[in-house]
């Protein structure tokens, strides 16, 4: 399908894409705003990332980042927010100027906001929030859980020393997931969210009173994740990251439009119930 002369442009970059809901999601948020725009999934490696961006002309408002891109964007961006500064991770950069003929990002992160809200949505208690994994996205889960006011955030990794090290800067607790005071820590705990990618929740060794705490995966794709399916199986409950996906669309749309994260949409209420209709259709 061609692209209207002078449409305005948004896409997802990030490498694999084909998999991202986050194309008809947007797409319902602009047309509940009645903006023509275009927004797509295109496959961006890493080492590309700089040199696609440099190519874009202005009719491109800005992208979403998946993964593996979030902290080279964040060494891209010409400004950030205070969420993208603390995190290191950028997900959403917005055009904000162009020298000579290259164009200038600004870095977000909306994951922080997006996983928040969506935990409070679905009414999960963050009081004691046990992490796993250790990567971007499991630094965006450790500052979901302060927004929400944790008392203790643990994070646990695969590997220990990667673990450590998101401690380290958190000022939280690592652990490796094998270890006893994991298993203690998990036996504690009022929430458990999963930033480990779909197949590593197959053969994770975790304690069988681990599935009497609720599950966040971050997940959507396919669902249930098989970390889920372990969770719902053995009684327990297993929450989706696609409401977390909405959330922090909802925040890009804002400062794709905008340019401000914290500024409402224009029927904000109506804009969540098309991109949730959307991302479940």
């Amino acid at each position: 399908m061609g692209v209207p002369s002078g449409a305005r442009r948004v896409a997802v970059l990030g490498s694999p894409i084909a998999h991202s809901r986050s194309p008809v999601i947007h797409a319902a948020a602009y047309r509940a705003l009645q903006l023509p725009w275009d927004y797509r999934a295109i496959r961006v490696g890493e080492s590309g990332l700089r040199s696609f961006l440099d190519g874009r002309d202005e009719r491109w408002i800005g992208f979403s980042l998946t993964m593996p891109l979030k902290a080279e964007a964040h060494r891209i961006a010409a400004s950030l927010d205070a969420v993208a500064m603390e995190s290191g991770v950028v997900n959403t950069l917005l055009r904000v100027g162009t020298a000579g003929e290259v164009p200038h990002w600004s870095g977000f992160n909306t994951d922080v906001v997006g996983l928040a809200r969506a935990i409070d949505r679905a009414g999960l208690d963050a009081t004691r929030t046990v992490v796993l994994g250790s990567g971007s996205t499991a630094v965006s889960a450790v500052l979901a859980a302060r927004r929400l006011a944790a008392e203790a955030v643990t994070v646990l990794g695969r590997r220990a020393e990667a673990a450590a090290e998101l401690a380290r800067r958190f000022d939280v607790i690592g652990q490796a997931l094998d270890s006893d005071a994991a298993a203690a820590a998990i036996r504690d705990a009022t929430l458990i969210v999963s930033t480990l990618p779909g197949p590593a929740g197959t053969a994770l060794e975790l304690p069988s009173h681990a599935f009497d705490v609720p599950l966040y995966d971050v997940a959507y794709d396919p669902w249930p994740s098989p970390l889920a399916r372990r969770w719902t199986a053995a009684g327990g409950s297993a929450h989706a990251g696609l409401d977390m996906l909405v959330e922090q669309a909802i925040v890009q749309v804002r400062i794709f439009t905008t340019g401000d994260p914290a500024a409402p949409l224009p029927v904000e209420e109506r804009v969540r119930a098309e991109m949730v209709a959307a991302a479940v259709s």
